[in-house]
């Protein structure tokens, strides 16, 4: 992942898949993917709980207090801005321009 401030996510932003990825369910792979048209990327466990909220219209913070709802007693804000942060990175999500 890169470290410079232009892949930093803010809470307040609404995130979307770019559109060359499509999020589904992978029976095979026991997890969610992302798929591509050269390929697909596994997504097991808590990186496909966090993908399948990114829906265009949610904003990072909503996303993780879902998350967090969804799990309580876990403090999940850094582990989701980082996932995110690394998603943003591999050109999987980008912020919208609001």
């Amino acid at each position: 992942m890169s470290e410079s401030v232009g892949d930093a996510i803010a809470e307040e932003a609404v995130i979307e898949l770019h559109k060359q990825f499509r999020l589904q369910w992978e029976q095979a792979q026991d997890c969610f993917v992302l798929l591509y048209p050269e390929g697909m990327i596994k997504l097991p466990g808590s990186s496909g709980e966090i993908m399948k909220r990114i829906d265009g219209k949610s904003r990072v913070s909503e996303i993780i207090a879902d998350l967090e709802a969804t799990f309580p007693g876990a403090d999940l804000r850094q582990d989701v801005i980082d996932f995110l942060e690394a998603a943003h990175a591999n050109g999987w999500i980008r912020q919208q321009d609001h």
